[in-house]
């Protein structure tokens, strides 16, 4: 009788054990279904920076346009900082805070001496942070810079100087007037310039240097004609010189008999454009620049197509005359 009210109650309890389990799995079973989903966590926003020693003017606005909008389509964050009017040493110490303030990129208009290639070849490379130029180009080797995204420099000096000749003709004195900092860009126009002009031996072109002040650029222009009474047309290679140059021609005599020319990467170059006081100019595209100098940099944080070409991307340019713009 005894085993018989034992076998009983271990039955009972074993029943009531299986029922308690039973109930647990169904009540946690319950409770996951209402706990919400954990969403998968996005990856961290790239912190991207582009750096000019512009800023505020329409080409770079343009350029962080392009910039903005592409980080925008990449998830990316991306600021823009800088330096006004050609500030050197304000432009170098924001690419140093860039690198200090640990960005996943660092896009930049080149500068070609020797502070800035410490900072890219050297402090940039030390904590892994990508540079890549855009607008105006340090050569790679000098700056371990990863590409450059721009307009061809040694195209747009074939094309400036192409146009010339078809204005001009294939005869004549040219001035060829560039800041005395020799930059990469400037170097590399004037190749392209020279390449076109070798095949036009009566076409003598008289090359001049001068620091951009205008006290300076004025100067020198007053040098070159009372060197050379008879030029024909002037190409300023450096932007930042064309509108002290055409003051002091202007002053001297009729800017009508000369052919005159230069690039779009200053602000006073279209209204001079418009008034007729330049005949032409390199366009460039400088909302590509921004654009494309962003897909490159995500491209190499992502680790797609690497390495960069290291020549660079290269943007469209195109002849713009004063009458397009009248």
């Amino acid at each position: 009788m005894h085993k018989r009210v034992s076998l009983a109650l271990g039955s009972v309890c074993i029943l009531l054990l299986c029922f308690t389990i039973t109930a647990a799995v169904r009540f946690v079973q319950s409770e996951q279904q209402q706990l919400p989903q954990t969403s998968v966590s996005k990856p961290s926003q790239y912190r991207l920076v582009l750096i000019t020693r512009d800023l505020g003017t329409p080409f770079w606005e343009k350029v962080g346009s392009g910039a903005r909008q592409q980080a925008q389509q990449n998830a990316a964050t991306l600021e823009v900082w800088g330096s006004y009017g050609e500030d050197k040493d304000d432009f170098l110490k924001q690419i140093e805070i860039a690198i200090d303030s640990k960005m996943d990129g660092i896009i930049v208009q080149g500068l070609d001496n020797d502070a800035f290639k410490e900072l890219t070849k050297v402090k940039s490379a030390f904590y892994g942070i990508p540079i890549i130029t855009v607008a105006s180009d340090v050569p790679m080797d000098e700056s371990l810079r990863k590409t450059y995204v721009g307009s061809d420099p040694v195209m747009a000096g074939r094309t400036i100087v192409r146009q010339m000749i078809r204005d001009m003709g294939n005869e004549g004195t040219v001035v060829l007037m560039g800041n005395n900092q020799k930059e990469y860009d400037q170097k590399q126009r004037l190749a392209g310039i020279m390449e076109v002009l070798h095949a036009y031996p009566r076409i003598q072109p008289q090359y001049v240097e001068t620091p951009e002040q205008k006290e300076k650029v004025i100067a020198a222009t007053q040098d070159i004609m009372n060197r050379h009474p008879n030029v024909n047309a002037f190409i300023s290679m450096d932007a930042n010189l064309i509108s002290a140059m055409i003051q002091e021609i202007s002053r001297r005599s009729q800017i009508e008999p000369y052919y005159m020319y230069s690039f779009d990467d200053h602000p006073d170059v279209l209204p001079l454009l418009r008034k007729g006081k330049l005949d032409a100019i390199i366009e460039q595209s400088p909302e590509s620049m921004g654009k494309t100098s962003v897909e490159m940099m995500i491209r190499w944080l992502e680790g797609k197509n690497i390495p960069l070409d290291t020549t660079g991307s290269f943007t469209d340019i195109r002849v713009l005359k004063a009458e397009d713009v009248q």
